[in-house]
């Protein structure tokens, strides 16, 4: 079995299209659906939007939140 540094170097030498192909084909293979993680956003994402609906939290506007982490 070879090891991710052999491989590594073998990727190297691919031509830059085959190097780009190679990197989507491996991202596509890490972003697998995970039924669980997926079912943890879900509740989350309903406890906020009643959580807005109740008056608990407000909405923020983006250039806020845009500001807020662009300010050294």
């Amino acid at each position: 079995m070879q090891t991710a540094r052999e491989i590594y170097q073998k990727a190297i030498s691919l031509k830059p299209h085959e190097q780009a192909e190679l990197v989507d084909k491996l991202l596509d293979h890490l972003d697998t659906p995970d039924k669980t993680i997926d079912d943890l956003w879900k509740k989350e994402s309903e406890n906020r939007i009643d959580a807005y609906d109740l008056g608990k939290i407000k909405a923020v506007s983006l250039n806020d939140i845009i500001a807020k982490y662009t300010q050294g």
